[in-house]
């Protein structure tokens, strides 16, 4: 058995740009495929402890759904650090406030907390309706970033 050693900046050049449309799909398994995308779990390239991921797009996060009396029942909870400031917020408050906030928090606690995670999340592109921002980044000719677009189960 041969071991590979893959550089970061080797790692950096096979970077592609993954498209998720978040329409009907419930936050928890959107939020996996979206974690393991961004890892990179998905190539044979992978390292534990280093960034391999794609890029990756969500659109539709308004449409998003939860299952169950989650929407009403589900709290977030945000403390600011001084004495009586956790707020909590029901998940129906979060979804109709900013519903891309639901997908990211969900993703975030999918991946490594620290210095790894910071950086996988700054990947992680997140719109509430079906236009995005990216769509040049999807467009460019480097020959390593590609455009997957699907709307089913990543593998």
């Amino acid at each position: 058995m041969t071991t590979t050693i893959i550089s970061t900046e080797e790692a950096a050049s096979q970077r592609g740009w993954v498209v998720l449309d978040a329409a009907r799909q419930p936050v928890g398994r959107l939020a996996s495929q979206v974690a393991a995308l961004l890892r990179g779990k998905n190539k044979v390239t992978f390292t534990p402890h280093m960034d391999t991921g794609d890029f990756v797009v969500v659109v539709n996060c308004a449409q998003v759904r939860f299952t169950g009396k989650k929407l009403q029942q589900k709290k977030y909870y945000d403390y600011s650090g001084y004495v009586g400031g956790l707020k909590e917020t029901v998940a129906s408050t979060l979804m109709a406030k900013d519903p891309c906030n639901v997908v990211e928090r969900a993703v975030k606690g999918m991946i490594p907390h620290g210095p790894l995670g910071y950086r996988l999340m700054k990947k992680l592109k997140t719109f509430a309706g079906a236009e995005h921002t990216h769509d040049s980044q999807l467009r460019a000719g480097k020959g390593s970033k590609k455009a997957i677009t699907t709307s089913a189960a990543v593998s």
